[in-house]
């Protein structure tokens, strides 16, 4: 089909769409656009990776997730951090609690880690709300968003992709990203085998998104490709067909995209194992402890835990609590990133002596009506829910 200078034209003035679709000219041509009028000519040129994907997120692309709408650092920051290793799908619900709570940054700095944990239980990997917490007083006594990759990245739990997302989605500013989604896609798109964790490989990832990360339109592009990893290339059955850079897949190519990226190197998790302890007095009242700042479930409330049941009956004693009755629960199983956690749930029904309903420590007895209205970890509110609420 011929296509000329005059067609070209004609398309030029009459279609709207971003400069970066091509779709609709039948073969990929550009004009020479320093050229003089009369010597004006069409020669052929391959689109970009960067314009090919930005054509597909003008048309299929997300653009009405919640931290979209209202573009500020601040949201961005948020919901970058619960994306972290977490489904989109999963995080909406989250992050509409968590802003309605949390609504700016200084809301967020001003709150006790408490009431923090209390709005991020259930997403898990804690660690994450807490350098939330601390990053956001830490940003406020700076009185300003940090505007810099060095400056973001000397927070807590801000890294070098997390800090560009937000450097060019909240700022407009030309910074590449490097998610598990890009991973993915980068290392399709080119073959690359290797754990994308292993640092040699992530060097090249990251050489790769560097390169092909546009100076215009970057925002677009960092949600594009973010949005191409997630719905299009993703981990098992990837949409191939709807891939706007199938063409040039190596992976596709060669028959590889089941095969990479290559998985991490397996490991065995270990097993820990511990009894559970669900103190109630003759009032339906719960003990609960807060676990240190730190480690798992850091900062949360839980249950008292013991390697034994004999172990659990005798802190009993110490504590000058009498049992009545004791009662053993299904053997349950939680897993987290490096180990598995077997655990016993024991429904121990004392007499409480001291009548203590709250203490100002890292121990209290709580009313078990309303035992979730603390932030506890989401077995543990599993268990409250199952066999405490329903029962009261």
């Amino acid at each position: 089909m011929k296509f000329s200078v005059d067609k070209f034209r004609h398309f030029e003035k009459n279609h709207h769409k971003p400069r970066s679709c091509y779709q609709n000219i039948p073969v990929n041509y550009r004009i020479i656009r320093d050229a003089p009028l009369s010597f004006k000519k069409i020669i052929p040129m391959k689109p970009t990776i960067a314009e090919k994907i930005l054509c597909w997120f003008d048309q299929h692309g997300r653009k009405d997730l919640p931290w979209q709408l209202e573009i500020s650092p601040y949201r961005v920051w948020v919901s970058e951090i619960m994306l972290q290793q977490t489904q989109v799908t999963t995080v909406i619900p989250y992050y509409h609690r968590f802003m309605t709570h949390f609504p700016d940054l200084e809301s967020l700095a001003v709150a006790p880690l408490d009431d923090v944990l209390l709005h991020w239980a259930g997403l898990g990997y804690y660690a994450r709300a807490r350098n939330l917490h601390k990053s956001a007083r830490l940003i406020h006594q700076l009185g300003q968003f940090p505007t810099s990759l060095d400056a973001l990245i000397t927070l807590p739990g801000i890294g070098r992709s997390t800090a560009g997302a937000i450097l060019s989605i909240a700022f407009k500013q030309h910074q590449p990203i490097l998610d598990g989604n890009v991973k993915r896609v980068l290392a399709r798109y080119h073959a690359i085998s290797g754990w994308t964790g292993d640092p040699k490989v992530e060097r090249e990832l990251w050489r790769l998104s560097t390169s092909y990360t546009p100076k215009q339109r970057t925002a677009d592009y960092t949600q594009a490709m973010m949005d191409l990893g997630a719905t299009v290339c993703t981990r098992s059955k990837p949409a191939c067909p709807h891939c706007p850079i199938q063409a040039d897949c190596l992976a596709h190519k060669n028959a590889l995209t089941q095969q990479l990226p290559t998985p991490k190197p397996k490991q065995t998790l270990p097993i820990k194992e511990c009894i559970l302890t669900i103190l109630m007095d003759q009032h339906q009242n719960i003990l609960l402890i807060q676990r240190p700042p730190s480690g798992i479930w850091g900062g949360l409330w839980s249950f008292p835990e013991f390697s034994s049941l004999d172990d659990s009956l005798g802190w009993c004693v110490e504590q000058q609590l009498p049992v009545l009755e004791s009662q053993i629960l299904a053997p349950q199983r939680h897993t987290f990133s490096h180990f598995h956690l077997d655990y016993t749930p024991v429904i121990i029904k004392i007499n409480n002596l001291n009548n203590n309903v709250m203490e100002a420590n890292t121990r209290i007895w709580y009313k078990a009506a309303e035992i979730n209205s603390l932030a506890l970890p989401a077995p543990i509110s599993r268990l409250v829910q199952q066999y405490i609420i329903e029962n009261v």
